[in-house]
């Protein structure tokens, strides 16, 4: 797990490998264990290193292939690399090193830009082709993990997060209307290609981009998720299919234990990270290290769910840590959880990773973690009433979205009236093909949207502030389409995710599945008050913001005036979802 960046000029002026640098040493703590420049030329590469996988130096990066005619920088782990390695070797192929680096190299060199469909894993990379003066760059199937772009007619500069390119400099800071719209519509959801800034994009997933030396462009998605029925699937019984996807699991689970360090585990206590303990446990997982993180009670919810990761503790005896957050804690610690953000992100859940990661990287390099059970599984309460929906798109918005178009108007400035971009973007989503019910739509539009720019990256942003690599075994590309086929009784039985919670019961104690699902509790963020409130209230009246020119300001004092009544459907705090922008916006100097 790393951070990369480069440039690459379209012209005939040699890369400038200072800003180069720069924009490296911002990933630093993405890679606290080495880093690494390569500059020739019109290209120039950046790489910061978490040593994983082949701990040598003969695994650092950027790493050349001369005799190939190649350069690469890759963030990412490649599972199934040891399998890939063998079969190239069997080609003719000779290696230098142990790791999944070289491998993603030689594979790119066999079978070109093809070599990412055979890739099992997590993976963003840019390679440099010495003969042709082509720059490829490639991102996983499910976005895990990142990669922006900042593009002139006469270069273009990549890196890991969006704060490196700001680090490198010449970037168009202005505010990207279609990105407000959907921060403030659709829950913080930003879909590639856009980001809040309109001079940085953002690689969709499951995408290799070509740039041609002259700087043509050309994209090719090579992955979709498809829900078409399996017959064969159908005609199993149900104890039959939940056999697939235990061994489906177990195989995801697995691999993503392969390093060479060891690998811990996120424990929330619920159903999915209690699964993944509980695997690992009965497959002959020893010492395996746990960890959970709670915060105050406010306005009467509790903080934590404590008594159920304790529960899993226990039963598998692993070396579990508790870290209780105070609000004075939290407060100090929300300013820097912020700036480590790669997009202004307005789940609660930021500072409980943050935080959690700042205590887990004392002890792992590498944990395992439940994100995407949920939305690959139909385990949120807005996909039962779309099993049988008429108006797909009017009941998606009605459940997931935070604003109505009113309100939206009532919100920000005139200047920033564009139509409903949110809704257009579900409508023309839904309209695929591939999907054929209503369910269907939301679960491909969640496992391959929502996924990707809400809990995929907050996990990314926050690990990756520690050093810290975060692997998610319910996103194994081939789980997921497994559960893309599945009849719908098997998702949504059970209260949702009814296939799993089976599972779950031959593996884990019933007290941590059959209870109300939590989610990762943070009250004082949803219900602001004291020095929260006090801060949030001084930056969305500072002059910056109101210099913006974002919102209108008898819409955040209404908000101001009322903290605990403005709650959008999916139970967040509208003043916070504003103020986050805006701390997030001067955090990174903007």
């Amino acid at each position: 797990m790393c951070g990369i960046a480069g440039e690459v000029q379209f012209s005939n002026r040699p890369a400038d490998s200072d800003i180069v640098g720069r924009m490296t040493e911002s990933l630093s703590p993405r890679g606290p264990d080495a880093s690494g420049l390569f500059a020739q030329g019109r290209v120039a590469l950046g790489h910061r290193r978490l040593k994983i996988i082949d701990l040598s130096e003969r695994a650092q990066q950027p790493m050349l292939a001369p005799e190939l005619g190649l350069s690469l920088v890759f963030n990412g782990c490649i599972y199934n690399f040891r399998e890939l390695r063998a079969e190239l070797e069997a080609l003719g192929h000779r290696f230098f090193c142990d790791g999944d680096t070289e491998v993603v190299l030689r594979a790119y060199a066999e079978w070109g830009t093809g070599c990412v469909k055979r890739f099992h894993g997590m993976f963003a990379f840019a390679i440099h082709e010495r003969d042709s003066g082509r720059m490829v760059f490639a991102r996983d199937r499910f976005g895990i993990k990142p990669l922006y772009f900042a593009e002139t007619p006469e270069r273009l500069r990549f890196a890991s997060t969006l704060p490196a390119l700001l680090a490198g400099g010449d970037v168009n800071t202005g505010i990207d209307p279609v990105a407000l719209h959907h921060y403030l519509q659709w829950h913080a959801v930003v879909p590639a290609p856009h980001t809040m800034l309109r001079g940085i994009r953002k690689l969709p997933p499951a995408t290799i981009a070509v740039f041609e030396a002259d700087g043509t462009r050309r994209d090719e998605v090579y992955w979709d998720l498809r829900f078409d029925a399996r017959p064969e699937l159908a005609q199993l019984s149900a104890a039959e299919r939940e056999a697939q996807v235990e061994e489906a699991l177990v195989r995801a689970v697995r691999r993503r234990m392969v390093g060479d360090v060891p690998v811990g585990v996120l424990l929330s206590g619920g159903v999915d990270s209690s699964l993944i303990v509980g695997l690992l446990a009965r497959a002959g997982q020893q010492g395996l290290n746990t960890f959970s993180i709670g915060f105050e009670a406010a306005n009467g919810e509790c903080g934590d769910e404590f008594r159920y990761s304790d529960i899993i503790a226990r039963e598998f005896g692993t070396q579990h840590h508790r870290i209780s957050i105070s609000n004075k804690e939290m407060l100090t610690a929300l300013p820097e959880t912020i700036a480590a953000m790669s997009e202004p992100m307005v789940s609660y859940d930021n500072i409980g990773f943050y935080l959690l990661s700042r205590e887990v990287s004392k002890h792992v390099k590498v944990v395992q973690s439940g994100q995407g059970a949920d939305e690959v599984f139909a385990g949120y309460h807005w996909y039962p009433p779309l099993a049988d929906s008429q108006s797909p798109v009017e009941d998606y918005a009605k459940v997931f979205f935070d604003r109505s178009a009113e309100e939206y108007a009532q919100t920000v400035c005139d200047q920033w009236h564009i139509g409903d971009p949110s809704r257009d973007f579900v409508a023309r989503h839904f309209a695929r093909p591939g999907a054929p019910t209503a369910l269907d739509k939301a679960l491909r539009m969640d496992s391959t949207i929502m996924l990707v720019d809400d809990p995929v990256k907050r996990v990314d942003s926050m690990t990756m502030a520690w050093g810290l690599e975060a692997r998610v075994p319910f996103l194994d590309h081939e789980l997921v389409e497994l559960a893309a086929c599945l009849p719908p009784q098997d998702k949504l039985g059970d209260g949702g995710k009814g296939v799993l919670k089976a599972i779950a019961r031959r593996h884990v104690p019933r007290e941590v599945i059959d209870r109300p699902k939590g989610y990762f509790p943070v009250p004082g963020l949803k219900y602001l008050a004291g020095d929260t409130l006090a801060w949030v209230a001084d930056s969305l009246r500072s002059d910056r913001a109101r210099a913006r020119g974002l919102y209108r300001e008898a819409y955040v004092e209404r908000l101001l005036a009322e903290p605990t009544e403005h709650i959008t459907p999916l139970r967040g705090s509208k003043l916070w979802q504003v103020a986050l922008l805006e701390l997030w916006l001067q955090a990174q100097g903007v």
